[in-house]
């Protein structure tokens, strides 16, 4: 596992107008309502020579259908995480140990109909929702744990 690299990674918190993050339910997890990992922050990889900011607006497009977003606060850490022994070789197409992360909170600037799933012909996720920030770690699965309460922590001020 140590020879495998982290793959470069981006997330996005994005706070709606009433304080509220967006969570979405990862489509391979259709019945995993109540399950740690069922529900989960957008993110994704990094472009080669990408820059982090503009890497997370194209993910939001990416996987939510929209980039109607601001950043507000970039978290000043690389958080790292490792694969569970079981998916190496298997999640991120068996090229990554884990993933190498920059999250950005951001501002969403649309309106719920502006959030579409049903644009991608392969959708990441099925369904989705407004969440209070405190319930993040509760959601996360338990190699993600540690950065969800991170960003829980540190971003609660926004």
């Amino acid at each position: 596992m140590s020879d495998l690299p982290y793959r470069p990674n981006v997330g996005a918190v994005l706070f709606n107008a009433e304080g509220l993050i967006l969570v979405a339910r990862r489509a391979d997890m259709p019945n995993a309502e109540g399950a740690p990992g069922g529900w989960q922050l957008p993110q994704g990889g990094m472009d080669e020579g990408e820059d982090p900011r503009t890497a997370v607006l194209r993910e939001l497009a990416e996987e939510i259908g929209t980039d109607r977003a601001e950043i507000i606060a970039e978290h000043p850490d690389w958080f790292t995480y490792d694969l569970p022994p079981e998916l190496i070789g298997k999640a991120l197409k068996g090229k990554y140990r884990g993933q190498r992360q920059k999250w950005f909170a951001l501002r969403f600037m649309g309106v719920d109909a502006d959030i579409r799933l049903d644009l991608d012909p392969h959708p990441e996720f099925d369904a989705w929702r407004w969440v209070p920030l405190a319930e993040l770690p509760s959601l996360a699965v338990p190699f993600k744990r540690a950065i969800y309460e991170a960003l829980a922590r540190d971003f609660a001020g926004l």
